[in-house]
């Protein structure tokens, strides 16, 4: 029952917002009496962080399962990454508007857990970015914060208008953002 209510809450957060999405809402739409949200939750904002918890550390699990295979190039890790983020959003688009979206609703006390964990994706980003400076990868008259932010910016808004069974696959807009990255727009 507990995924349920996490499931039927993402949908709602998604598509209404959290702040107008009552508890009422989610056991209404689940056929269950608030009681048996209480059960699982203290509050809507502890599910909230749950859902935000639960979608973060999914994220740095398989970000750091790139990271980790030394056969690839900061190139290849890079792409993979960007892949990643794009594959993901079929199965976690919802959940991960969420995040992206309703993040300010959560008070200093859950923000303490989720903050140091998109930070850590953001920096092991900017590692990628700044090892391949520094072995020729990648250009390094930029400065690698920057570049993580834009990278970070571009896959990271995708989330709000990729549609997985759209015009163009998630494979080819992770070549499409690679390339723009990584070769710019400018015409030769």
């Amino acid at each position: 029952m507990k995924d349920s209510i996490m499931e039927q809450s993402i949908q709602l957060f998604a598509q209404k917002g959290f702040k107008e999405t009552s508890i009422q809402d989610i056991v209404g739409e689940l056929n269950v009496t608030k009681g048996t949200f209480y059960y699982y939750y203290k509050s809507k904002e502890e599910l909230l962080m749950d859902i935000h918890l639960q979608y973060i550390e999914r994220l740095l699990e398989n970000q750091e399962a790139i990271l980790a295979d030394e056969s690839k190039s900061c190139q290849q890790k890079l792409h993979d990454i960007i892949f990643k983020l794009i594959h993901d959003i079929e199965k976690e688009g919802l959940r991960a508007k969420v995040f992206f979206r309703e993040i300010r609703h959560l008070s200093p006390q859950h923000l303490e857990h989720i903050i140091p964990k998109r930070d850590r994706f953001k920096e092991n980003v900017q590692q990628v970015v700044e090892e391949g400076m520094r072995n020729g990868q990648f250009r390094s008259d930029l400065p690698p914060d920057i570049v993580t932010l834009g990278i970070l910016g571009v896959t990271n808004w995708s989330y709000f208008w990729f549609q997985p069974n759209g015009e163009k696959s998630d494979r080819e807009v992770a070549a499409i953002f690679y390339e723009m990255l990584i070769n710019g727009i400018k015409a030769e």
